[in-house]
């Protein structure tokens, strides 16, 4: 039965990591259904997950915030984005990952992963700019702003997404051993 759950587990930390992709916090589902697995399976000599693996998992699940945030604020600050524009684009991004997952390519679960994703980067720019016409700049610096965005979201989304695959790969590792 425990090959059971912890199939179950895996998929649902894969899942998890996958929402990473609309702006959910993916990787604190996976903390979180790692912190489940521990109080129901305790950690035995054959599996289970120790309480030291969850605090490692929150540490991983931490950096991934700081470099999401790291690289938008980053790419956004360089071209001197206004406070409006940030967290317009931070908004445009969670509207856009979810349209675009919606209004996607006919590919089964690809499709809607690319959509979700180039959705968020088109939400992030849109935000951005609109938040800086909005606040009286020139709809040139409204466009380099909301370049700002695009390559801050897609970057911070490329690094939060490869913590959340090192964390799906230790839950999983830590559960079965």
């Amino acid at each position: 039965m425990i090959y059971v759950w912890l199939t179950l587990f895996t998929l649902f930390n894969s899942g998890a990591w996958l929402t990473n992709l609309i702006s959910l916090p993916g990787n604190w589902l996976i903390v979180l259904s790692a912190a489940v697995f521990a109080y129901f399976i305790p950690e035995s000599e054959l599996h289970g997950i120790g309480w030291v693996g969850i605090v490692g998992l929150a540490l991983l699940a931490s950096i991934g915030e700081l470099l999401e945030f790291a690289a938008s604020a980053i790419a956004v600050g360089k071209q001197g984005a206004s406070r409006r524009a940030m967290v317009l684009s931070v908004a445009g991004t969670m509207v856009g990952s979810l349209a675009g997952m919606f209004v996607t390519l006919p590919i089964p679960l690809i499709g809607p992963m690319v959509g979700a994703l180039m959705g968020g980067a088109l939400g992030a720019l849109s935000g951005a700019w609109l938040g800086e016409v909005w606040k009286g700049k020139s709809l040139q610096k409204g466009w380099e702003v909301g370049k700002g965005a695009v390559i801050g979201k897609l970057l911070g989304t490329t690094g939060k997404l490869a913590v959340g695959a090192m964390m799906v790969v230790v839950a999983t590792v830590d559960a079965i051993w």
